[in-house]
């Protein structure tokens, strides 16, 4: 008798890894404790794709209304690039000053004090 191949669920090209690394994104910017700022690039990086910190920017883009603390990822010099995604301008900085961190006099994350580097995530396995 002739063995016949598993059919596979057909994928568009990118879709399911944009999914899985947007899902790894949402994991981590969840675990950024209170108080403390990451960048797009140090959760491209532990996401395993160092060179993705604009995808990451994409991702927190989709991400509205989930609650994540999105107000916490700031560029890697502490500039909030984020900040024209909240409706007011100054609304990323407000959520981050009543959090207690401060800012230099460039108006960036003083990143010596306040920088959380997150933990780099081994597979899709273990940010579940």
């Amino acid at each position: 008798m002739k063995k016949s191949k598993p059919k596979t669920k057909i994928v568009k090209s990118g879709t399911r890894r944009k999914e899985d690394f947007f899902d790894r994104v949402y994991k981590i910017v969840a675990k950024i404790p209170k108080g403390k700022v990451t960048t797009y690039g140090h959760i491209a990086e532990a996401c395993g794709i160092r060179s993705s910190a604009r995808t990451v920017g994409w991702a927190l883009n989709s991400s509205k209304g989930t609650g994540l603390p999105c107000h916490r990822v700031v560029n890697r010099v502490g500039a909030l690039t984020g900040k024209f995604h909240f409706g007011d301008a100054h609304l990323m900085e407000d959520l981050l000053r009543a959090e207690g961190i401060e800012f230099d006099d460039k108006g960036r994350v003083k990143m010596e004090k306040y920088l959380w580097k997150p933990r780099k995530v081994i597979s899709r396995k273990s940010c579940r």
